[in-house]
């Protein structure tokens, strides 16, 4: 593939576009509770929703969203095929446009955002193609800004994703409809790019996983008040050998979060 582009080209190639409705909702919520303060101190809020796919639903639902945290804030979809640019005409509206680029994220008026989200988008990249493209899209970002990339099930129930600012990444962040869960090891299939191939032995990720089962195990006495319950105990546990960033309010959405440096691949930067 390759992140590299010619001037005046998008860079990146075209994703499949699958998307759902309601899909990146989990995402959108986390993003609006953890990073609304700092998008309320910009003196002005762009975020952009990156590949968001053959339909327009999950730029319009981000609109909404993030509606609750600063009703003046625009969003603005980014896509690298043309056809779905000129699909999403008709869904424009006051503080929400459709805009044909990539990695580049070419904004109206040259905008720095506060926010990019890119989901289900580097699934089809190789593993040593992340960085850069994390590089790329950081270097877009205002001075407080967030990047948020991370993949997700067709129906939103799974997800997992990573955080980033200007400096690079910050936390990973694993979110599960807590009554579909057997156990929150699932939610590898999840893993983004740069952690899927690191779900190995040996690895820090597997062990997060590895421990995160381990917890949920020793938390069955609790199933019986409820799977939110369990998993609130199954996270506290957690807590004691993890750098868990968050607390209980987030853990009941279904939701642990750790600091990127505790569970990233052995040998990276």
């Amino acid at each position: 593939m390759g992140v590299r582009g010619t001037r005046g080209r998008a860079v990146g190639v075209v994703t499949r576009g699958t998307t759902n409705p309601n899909r990146l909702r989990r995402m959108d919520r986390w993003i609006a509770a953890v990073h609304g303060g700092a998008m309320r101190r910009e003196a002005e809020a762009v975020a952009v929703d990156l590949g968001y796919g053959a339909a327009p639903w999950t730029a319009v639902e981000l609109l909404a969203r993030l509606r609750t945290v600063r009703d003046d804030v625009r969003v603005v979809g980014v896509e690298i095929d043309p056809a779905r640019v000129e699909a999403a005409r008709p869904y424009e509206r006051e503080g929400l446009v459709f805009v044909h680029g990539g990695f580049e994220v070419p904004l109206p008026g040259g905008a720095r955002p506060v926010l990019i989200r890119a989901a289900n988008v580097l699934r089809q990249y190789d593993e040593g193609e992340v960085r850069a493209v994390w590089e790329r899209l950081c270097s877009r970002l205002a001075p407080g800004g967030l990047l948020v990339e991370g993949t997700c099930d067709e129906i939103g129930r799974r997800h997992v994703w990573v955080a980033l600012g200007p400096e690079g990444p910050r936390t990973v962040t694993f979110a599960t409809r807590l009554g579909s869960l057997e156990r929150p090891s699932d939610l590898a299939e999840r893993l983004p790019k740069a952690l899927i191939h690191r779900n190995v032995a040996g690895e820090p990720v597997h062990a997060f996983l590895r421990d995160l089962d381990r917890a949920w195990a020793a938390a069955a006495p609790f199933a019986s008040l409820g799977a939110r319950q369990r998993w609130m105990r199954a996270v506290g546990d957690l807590a004691a050998d993890w750098p868990l960033v968050g607390g209980p309010g987030r853990w009941r959405q279904g939701e642990v979060t750790v600091r990127w440096e505790a569970v990233a691949p052995r040998g990276a930067a």
